[in-house]
């Protein structure tokens, strides 16, 4: 890991031939951005430094090889195609980036290179649900779950296909940094701030045009006095059930939970950035009581509020690696 809590933390995505663009500019705009230059330092390596083809129609130029993976503390694997097995000396390497502590995250179908390496065995893992009958088939000793957007095992982490890579990038930004750093991270790429990684890769599928966005801006807005679905519906404008079954389809979860999830997070984000009483906090937040928000924070990230603060301004990760 960084040298000092001060470093940036270094991030190397792994470009193997016919990678994923998309894939690829997901980590790069997540650790690469200019706004991250005082946490990350982002780099792109390849088994042999130089062109490197994509799965679209250009390539890419890649300077740094295989080398790289040995200074970095995070590495990322876009997917790629064909989906053969990376050469010996790739598996090699990130076994041993993984043996000496680095943090190892696939996006959507690099799950297939993760895999090969058999650091996931008997570890739950995610892909792409297309491609879900034959990661199994060929990979029979990682407990593969399709239908969520990404699976986190400490230093081993993979996420579903495309936007769920996003997901996975804000989890981990959120996990080094706190949330205000993975909602300012959002705010650029214009994506939600937060969505679990237990969610359901259909739901992320589902219309936007359903006629709950502004009440999902209102929810925001209005977290710190108590709230009721049938208030929510009657903002969106509908019957409690329709409000509600469409809330579970867009977001996989019910309303009041979503709720409670935005009230932990902008718990997180004053516990970072302010230095209000924990007994304010939890009243802005519609937590109620100091005694609210921390059972809250104990069963949702094991920590309490004055334990989160303290390591947040010391710089350290919500969990050691």
């Amino acid at each position: 890991m960084s040298s000092s809590p001060s470093d940036p933390h270094r991030v190397v995505a792994l470009v193997l031939p016919g990678v994923i663009a998309f894939d690829l500019a997901i980590a790069a705009q997540a650790f690469g951005h200019q706004e991250q230059a005082d946490l990350y330092r982002f780099d792109v390596c390849a088994p042999h430094p130089g062109r490197v083809a994509t799965q679209s129609p250009f390539t890419i130029d890649v300077a740094s090889g295989l080398e790289a993976l040995e200074r970095a503390d995070t590495i990322v694997v876009p997917g790629f195609r064909p989906l053969v097995d990376p050469p010996r000396e790739v598996l090699e390497a990130l076994r041993a980036a993984y043996a000496r502590g680095a943090r190892i995250a696939s996006v959507c179908i690099g799950a297939f290179a993760l895999a090969a390496t058999g650091l996931l065995d008997g570890h739950v893992a995610t892909t792409h649900w297309r491609e879900a009958a034959e990661f199994r088939r060929r990979f029979p000793a990682v407990r593969l779950n399709p239908d969520v957007l990404y699976v986190d095992n400490g230093r081993l982490l993979t996420s579903a296909g495309l936007s769920a890579g996003i997901d996975l990038c804000l989890h981990m930004i959120r996990q080094d940094h706190g949330a205000a750093a993975a909602s300012r991270v959002a705010r650029y790429l214009v994506v939600a701030a937060h969505r679990p990684g237990g969610q359901a890769q259909f739901a992320s599928q589902v219309s936007e045009d359903d006629g709950l966005s502004a009440t999902f801006g209102w929810m925001v807005g209005e977290m710190h006095r108590p709230l009721t679905v049938a208030q929510m519906a009657r903002h969106a404008g509908m019957p409690e059930r329709s409000f509600a079954r469409k809330f579970r389809a867009r977001t996989d979860m019910t309303p009041m939970r979503w709720l409670a999830t935005q009230r932990l997070l902008e718990a997180q984000r004053l516990l970072e950035s302010t230095p209000l009483p924990v007994e304010d906090i939890a009243e802005r937040t519609g937590l109620g009581t100091a005694a609210n928000l921390r059972l809250h924070m104990a069963r949702e990230l094991g920590t309490t509020p004055t334990a989160y603060r303290k390591s947040r301004a010391a710089g350290e990760p919500l969990r050691a690696s």
